[in-house]
């Protein structure tokens, strides 16, 4: 990078005041400041992005890494199920010669079929009055009407 110092600032200072005139170099040093700050913004969105694309190469090296170790374990898995599901059989029939379901067979399930309608019916609507249970359902509305009081004439 550029090595600058106060006393060259300085120096680069008072010759821009003597080219450029204090009238005008307010006004220049803020286009100068407003440049320079948008060629840091453009350095950093550029270091950001390299930054950003090898963090993306190194993941992918990863995930290939990831998916070549899953795919040797699933392969091992499955020759230890083939293994296994072998001699799972071979114990099975040098083992257990008499079939392995019972002749008895057993009846499929059938649902009960309660009849809740006819249950709930079934009690008699004295019974339903004398213990309070309402036979009805009333409304918000209705039940507001039912349970105002009357107006005295």
């Amino acid at each position: 990078m550029i090595d600058l110092g106060i006393s060259k600032i300085a120096l680069i200072g008072v010759v821009a005041l003597i080219v450029i005139g204090p009238e005008k170099l307010p006004r220049v040093a803020r286009t100068v400041g407003n440049l320079l700050g948008k060629a840091q913004r453009y350095v950093a969105d550029v270091r950001a992005e390299v930054s950003r694309s090898i963090d993306l190469e190194e993941f992918k090296k990863m995930k290939e890494t990831v998916e070549h170790a899953s795919k040797e374990v699933s392969g091992a898995i499955q020759t230890q199920t083939a293994d296994f599901e072998k001699t799972w059989a071979e114990a099975i029939d040098t083992a257990n010669p008499v079939p392995l379901e019972p002749s008895v067979s057993h009846p499929s399930y059938r649902h009960p079929g309660k009849k809740w309608r006819v249950k709930q019916g079934a009690t008699p609507v004295w019974y339903k009055a004398r213990s309070g249970i309402r036979t009805r359902a009333l409304s918000g509305a209705a039940r507001v009407a039912r349970f105002r009081p009357q107006k005295l004439s």
